[in-house]
């Protein structure tokens, strides 16, 4: 009978495929000075931040592989009686990627060491697929990663996915369109911590799930020729990895931020004393990571054991909107003086009507006096197009009543609206790793991203109007990702690998006003509900003659995803 070790791999081998990795992996053949294949050999590859040791022997035919290893710097040993030990320093790993590190020993005593320090070659032979590897360095050197919603998306926040402008073959626009290799538009998969992370609910924004920048390792976009385990893969596979704590405590600080005072001025204005008027812009994307052992004085000391990376990034963004100018009621027209709809913009004679008068543009006809003359409907305009006071319905004087006056001339955009239009995104992360004995290694990955805008011209329909009467939508995205990984090595040349994650993102637009009674303060009959405001559309005439923006937020949504996710495989060296 098969031992139950021995079932359990054979069982994960069969779900191998579905194993979504964010990996690398080590490979190659020892040999002895004669060109002879080693077998039995035992490598270790040790990673040099954290200590972390990773073990497997030679087979019989010489060749070995260190599978699932954590991006990072390491260092490979080989150790065979009766040959010197083999070092090799300055390995690094990359997500997804085989490195071929091949070992000739010489022959020697074991307590002597032959050390070479050189990096592994660029040149993979082990893999087809094509991809390229960016680290979190190298997002920060390069002037990829602007803030506010052309550089970014319309989270704002410094998006990670803006690593797609360095990868040949890419179409990309911020948080809105991503395109490799001519493949259709979005259908690129997001990996974090080896789990999927694409956002199902609005493919093209993937800022609403995205995590900070200075929370990641590194990120791999594979392009082509992907591996069995991303075959569900359209166009491109972003495959990110996140940063976790070392044996020595690191931290950093940041502000990226923009100031109407580094801005150019307002052509043709003037702010009183001569200069141009520069609207205030107040934008900062700040933050900080802190990261290291888990150590308690004369409790705990988690070096090589236990370790921790903290990350905490915020945008924020404050503009005072004023240059926006919209349409209100004249002082006139809330008499029902409409006098000025003909003189000044209509007049135009567009027909006649049964009676022979002539049919005037904007021209407003009293309801009550329809009659039919020669089987057509004949009514009278008012007199100088001025409706009677007594003849405005009550709640419509309520509605109008609520309306800013005009600070303009003119019958239309003669209202300019001032008012802050604030926006943020915060992404606090924590990543936790422990070593469990010799052979297991435990991590655990949390971020929360929460983007909130009540008032925005751009993405929430605002135009400047008070309340209850905007037509403001507001912004407000939670998401939340968990991610656990396990890695076991059951044997030095079997390990196995359990993940599962969590994924939740709930997308609502509320508008700034939700328990308006209509029927109370309005007299407006058929509101059932406490609610929004009403809403009131085609307001503004079209020829011209003024009138008032629409009134009142339209409908809005609610709309959640969550997204459970599991793989598990086992690894043969």
């Amino acid at each position: 009978m098969l031992s139950t070790t021995v079932r359990a791999g054979l069982f994960l081998i069969a779900y191998a495929a579905f194993a979504q990795s964010d990996r690398g992996s080590i490979t190659g053949t020892v040999f002895d000075p004669a060109g002879a294949v080693v077998p039995g050999a035992a490598i270790n590859a040790t990673n040099v931040e954290t200590g972390a040791v990773y073990p497997t022997l030679s087979t019989a035919t010489g060749n070995y592989t260190i599978p699932q290893v954590p991006p990072g710097s390491y260092q490979i040993s080989v150790g065979v009686p009766g040959f010197k030990t083999f070092v090799r320093s300055g390995v690094t790993v990359a997500v997804a990627q085989t490195l071929r590190i091949d070992v000739t020993l010489e022959v020697g005593a074991s307590s002597e060491a032959v050390t070479v320090r050189a990096d592994a070659a660029l040149l993979r032979t082990d893999s087809g697929d094509l991809s390229h590897n960016v680290t979190v360095q190298t997002l920060n050197d390069l002037p990829i990663l602007g803030t506010g919603a052309a550089q970014a998306g319309s989270s704002g926040i410094r998006n990670p996915t803006n690593v797609a402008e360095l990868i040949p073959g890419t179409f990309y626009a911020p948080n809105a369109n991503v395109r490799v290799n001519g493949a259709p538009t979005n259908s690129e998969a997001i990996r974090v911590e080896g789990q999927d992370a694409t956002n199902q609910l609005v493919n093209f924004a993937q800022a609403e799930t995205q995590p900070s920048v200075d929370a990641i390792q590194e990120v791999s976009i594979q392009t082509s020729n992907f591996a069995p385990e991303f075959g569900t893969v359209g166009g491109g596979l972003f495959n990110v990895t996140m940063r976790s704590g070392t044996n020595q405590f690191h931290g950093s600080g940041y502000d990226y931020f923009v100031n109407e005072a580094l801005n150019a001025g307002t052509p043709f204005t003037d702010d009183g004393h001569g200069h141009l008027i520069r609207p205030p812009a107040r934008r900062n994307d700040f933050g900080g990571t802190f990261g290291g052992p888990v150590w308690i004085p004369k409790l705990y000391n988690g070096h090589d054991r236990t370790f921790f990376f903290f990350n905490w990034e915020q945008f924020a963004e404050t503009q005072h909107i004023n240059n926006i100018p919209i349409s209100v009621p004249t002082a006139a027209y809330r008499n029902g003086d409409f006098s000025q709809a003909i003189t000044t913009v209509g007049g135009k004679v567009l027909g006649m009507d049964a009676l022979g008068r002539p049919l005037v543009e904007n021209a407003i006809y009293d309801p009550t006096t329809a009659r039919q003359v020669s089987g057509l409907t004949v009514t009278d305009p008012f007199p100088n197009n001025t409706i009677p006071l007594n003849r405005i319905d009550p709640v419509a004087r309520k509605v109008q009543a609520l309306i800013p006056l005009p600070t303009g001339p003119g019958l239309v955009n003669n209202y300019l609206p001032s008012y802050p239009s604030v926006r943020s995104t915060t992404i606090p992360a924590v990543k936790l790793d422990q070593m469990i004995g010799s052979r297991g290694k435990l991590s655990f990955y949390w971020s929360s991203t929460q983007t909130d805008s009540q008032f925005s011209p751009i993405f929430g329909n605002s135009e400047g109007y008070p309340l209850p009467i905007t037509q403001a939508r507001g912004t407000f995205i939670h998401s939340k990702i968990f991610r656990l990984n396990y890695d076991h090595t059951l044997t030095p040349t079997l390990l196995l690998h359990f993940g599962a994650g969590y994924q939740q993102n709930n997308f609502f637009d509320d508008a700034p006003v939700l328990n308006y009674n209509a029927a109370q303060q309005l007299g407006l009959t058929g509101a059932t509900i406490a609610r929004n405001f009403p809403n009131f559309a085609g307001l503004t005439s079209p020829t011209g003659a003024g009138g008032a923006h629409d009134l009142g937020p339209p409908g809005q949504t609610h709309s959640f995803l969550e997204k459970p996710s599991a793989n598990a495989s086992s690894h043969l060296g």
